[in-house]
């Protein structure tokens, strides 16, 4: 009897050691660990630059309706304002303006542009939008509607007040 007691307590105060030694040691850090400590430390993936501009300064640039069309804002933060353009309550095209600053590499798609819209260089992308670069800021109108052609994307850029855009500080 008194050798079963002395088991039993010698395996206790075993079990009390293996409990205390793995318990007391630190957990390397798994693959995710690191991964999310990596890209909490990169500055460059933020999403917005410091130095964009705020929306709010955008929308006075943005043209108003008319001829059937309602102009309805419907985003608006730190380097980006969008609209919709609607005709007869359906949406015919979004309406942007972006500031490169916070997208890098957007301004590049603009450098061997050989087309124009209101003085500034000018790209298509697909068969739905088409943007114009103002110093640093994209201008694009994104059709939503099959109504809605390249020259009607063209003209309707020409309606913001790039000139005003580009003297924006």
């Amino acid at each position: 009897m008194l050798i079963n007691r002395g088991r039993r307590v010698l395996a206790a105060l075993l079990l009390s050691v293996v409990l205390l030694t793995t318990a007391c040691t630190t957990k390397a850090p798994s693959r995710f660990d690191q991964v999310q400590q990596a890209s909490t430390k990169q500055k460059s993936g933020q999403a917005v630059a410091k130095n964009a501009t705020q929306g709010s300064k955008l929308n006075s640039f943005f043209p108003s309706g008319g001829d059937g069309y309602d102009r309805v804002y419907t985003q608006e933060k730190k380097g980006f304002a969008e609209a919709n353009l609607k005709k007869a309550g359906q949406v015919v095209a979004q309406l942007a303006i972006s500031d490169t600053s916070s997208i890098p590499g957007a301004a590049a798609k603009f450098a061997n542009s050989t087309e124009k819209i209101g003085g500034y260089p000018s790209v298509k992308v697909g068969n739905t939008q088409t943007s114009v670069l103002v110093n640093k800021y994209q201008v694009k109108v994104i059709s939503k509607s099959p109504s809605f052609t390249s020259s009607d994307r063209a003209a309707w850029i020409e309606k913001f007040n790039l000139d005003g855009l580009a003297n924006l500080k």
